[in-house]
């Protein structure tokens, strides 16, 4: 089976300056995203994260280097059809209602007359807007424009979606709820490519990642591959006495190993915002 995306040797040069000074934006970067996870690409700001998007999109030209959407160049429109996109800082016309912005953006990525009404209700559904779909988007929380962006993304079906910065200004319990709309589209079978700076939401919701820096790949992997250190291992234990403690050390010992650290478990911050703001709505 095709990548979903394949980047190969990817160089984007800026000019910048009055002399043209040449700024390498991206430097021979090479990806394959396989079709049906969640990818995070990940990396500080300026390493080339968005360039990299906006090449694959279309978007800005890169100087060098060839790249395929679901096996078709990315410059044809088969490949651009079968895509959705929620650009970092979306802009939408606030004197359209949520619903209008949808059917708009339906009509124009060619879904046809007979379906597009339901097309609107379901992507509208999958981001928890249809109570406020008829509001004025300039009514919108940050959270609110966010998750509509995310309708007008999916509503013609692709199988592609690419969310760059999805979360950015969003309050943990709206960022959890666009965290269960990217599960959803896995559950579909979509790919979705996810950029965020929201290291605790990548882990949690992707298979793959990919660490940027200065333009160049500097990691790539399952999140579980990367993240694990081998050399290290924890055991979760239940009522260990310092005698019990002792012991096992000595145990250890005896096999060449050390215990370096004894820690109780601990939630994440974020599991216990949510836990205490139940009840909160992001309106």
């Amino acid at each position: 089976m095709t990548s979903a995306i394949s980047v190969r040797n990817l160089t984007k040069d800026f000019r910048i300056g009055i002399r043209g000074l040449k700024l390498r934006a991206i430097d021979n970067l090479s990806l394959e995203i396989p079709r049906g996870q969640v990818y995070g690409l990940l990396g500080p700001n300026g390493c080339g994260k968005s360039t990299t998007l906006k090449i694959i999109l279309g978007l800005v030209s890169a100087t060098a280097g060839e790249i395929s959407i679901l096996g078709n160049p990315s410059a044809t429109a088969s490949a651009r059809e079968r895509t959705g996109f929620l650009p970092e800082a979306p802009y939408f016309h606030k004197f359209l209602s949520g619903r209008e912005l949808v059917r708009y953006c339906a009509q124009l990525s060619g879904v046809s007359a007979e379906k597009v009404g339901q097309a609107v209700e379901e992507a509208l559904a999958l981001a928890a807007m249809t109570e406020a779909a008829n509001r004025p988007i300039g009514t919108y929380s940050k959270g609110m424009l966010q998750r509509i962006g995310f309708a007008q993304a999916i509503v013609h079906d692709p199988e592609l979606v690419i969310l760059d910065e999805p979360t950015a200004g969003v309050d943990p319990v709206g960022s959890a709820a666009i965290g269960r709309m990217i599960h959803a589209m896995r559950d579909k079978g979509k790919t979705v490519v996810l950029c965020s700076h929201l290291l605790g939401q990548v882990e949690q919701v992707c298979d793959r990642v990919a660490i940027m820096d200065r333009g160049k790949l500097v990691l790539e992997g399952k999140v579980e591959d990367v993240l694990a250190r081998r050399d290290r291992h924890v055991m979760t234990i239940e009522a260990l006495t310092p005698a019990a403690r002792d012991a096992a050390e000595t145990a250890l010992a005896a096999h060449g190993a050390k215990v370096t650290s004894v820690t109780h478990p601990r939630r994440s911050l974020e599991d216990l915002f949510r836990e205490l703001v139940t009840g909160s709505h992001d309106a």
